[in-house]
């Protein structure tokens, strides 16, 4: 079926592209509730910020050991185990929440998830050409926004069960398709030719030597200045995504008053907006032009989070015409980032690379939860500036990698 539809697509990225709907479509309807879920059970504003941080904690020591046991385990068995543990087992906790006891529980099996996400990052990148890289992370988006086209069904669940009961259903489809995910890609993938050498060459190392090697990873990226800079970049995306994915729907929901069962429109119609760009603008940016397409995107974001804190924000068309100004923004920068930090790794080096960069990006956005969770108890407008001002900063930086990158070409 893949390799009829994307004829591009090679290796191990066709069969882990076939399987992605069956996560990111129930993930697109859980996750826009999943925070009024936990507030609506009696977990306040403070004890989400809480609950955020200490998945990112988790995930700070999961990514430290995820080169290892990406290495270790090899790409193929790395991400089915760790994917079972952070993901099934977690949404089954979710989905029989009763309390932040069993937040906190799924927090930390959550935590988990940045050792599958350094191995399917390493299963889908090293059998892919790098010029077919931003052909593959663009194909992932397609699929994330499609998923996002599903969203309104759990809002129609929420409207017939209420907000409680209609997440708990959302989260066991969730456990369930993501589970078949997991073994459909299992059983069509292969280990990597870089998987298997990098497996015996853990076995010879040990574990001790492993991760000292892994450790020295520091100071591999500080030593390079490009790294450094599109680093950064990816740093302070994912710095405003935490934020984004924690208080965005409260911030909708609590403070421009928009129905919870409207809420899920949200990702719909930035999902529509996203295949239209994809459709009309994507395949009119030459590759050469992914820098100035990733600072535009910042830019349209920078606007359309502006958009949520000034003007008439309780009128419903003034926060659609946000949604779809960061929705194009979203659309002509995310693949490209994803692309250009994928072709600054030395594909003998990535494991370690990549578990190292998670690390700087997870001890960097640790706090972002409690900040925001603080923060938004004094006013909730202030996460949101502060993911503006992560999107500046981002545009920023672009600028420089792209100098930075074409003063090394000349």
């Amino acid at each position: 079926m893949a390799r009829t539809w994307f004829p591009r697509l090679q290796g191990n990225s066709r069969g882990c592209l076939a399987f992605e709907p069956f996560f990111l479509i129930p993930y697109s309807m859980v996750m826009t509730y999943a925070t009024l879920y936990m507030y609506e059970l009696g977990v306040t504003e403070t004890a989400i910020g809480w609950i955020t941080t200490l998945s990112l904690i988790v995930q700070v020591i999961s990514s430290f050991l995820s080169g290892y046991l990406t290495d270790r385990l090899g790409r193929k068995r790395a991400v089915l185990y760790f994917d079972l543990l952070s993901w099934t087992l977690a949404t089954i906790v979710w989905a029989v929440s009763q309390n932040v006891w069993f937040f906190v529980l799924a927090a930390l099996l959550n935590g988990f998830q940045r050792v599958p996400s350094t191995a399917f990052y390493c299963l889908v990148v090293e059998d892919t050409r790098p010029s077919d890289r931003t052909y593959v992370f663009t194909l992932l988006q397609i699929i994330s926004v499609i998923g996002g086209l599903f969203a309104p069904l759990g809002g129609l669940l929420v409207y017939s069960c209420g907000l409680v009961d209609g997440t708990r259903i959302m989260y066991w489809i969730a456990a369930i398709s993501m589970t078949f995910q997991f073994i459909g890609r299992h059983l069509t993938t292969k280990e990597t030719e870089m998987g298997y050498r990098k497996m015996q060459e853990t076995r010879d190392l040990g574990l001790g030597k492993s991760l000292l090697d892994y450790a020295g990873a520091i100071r591999e990226i500080t030593a390079s200045h490009s790294l450094l800079l599109i680093f950064g970049v990816y740093v302070l995306f994912n710095f405003q995504t935490t934020l984004k994915t924690t208080y965005l729907s409260l911030y909708m929901a609590d403070y421009l008053h928009i129905d919870n069962d409207l809420i899920s429109l949200v990702p719909a119609v930035s999902s529509i907006v996203m295949l239209v760009v994809l459709w009309l603008l994507t395949p009119r940016i030459p590759e050469q032009a992914m820098y100035k397409s990733m600072m535009a995107g910042f830019g349209l974001s920078v606007i359309s989070n502006v958009m949520l804190v000034v003007g008439p924000i309780t009128e419903l068309a003034w926060v659609a015409l946000s949604t779809v100004i960061a929705a194009v923004g979203m659309m002509i920068s995310s693949p490209y980032l994803e692309a250009a930090v994928a072709n600054a790794i030395d594909d003998n080096k990535r494991a370690k690379i990549f578990s190292m960069l998670s690390v700087l990006i997870l001890l960097i956005t640790s706090p972002a939860g409690i900040i925001g969770g603080w923060a938004y108890t004094f006013d909730p407008r202030i996460p949101i500036w502060l993911m503006i001002i992560a999107f500046a900063l981002a545009c920023v930086l672009t600028v420089r990698y792209e100098r930075h990158h074409k003063t090394l070409a000349a």
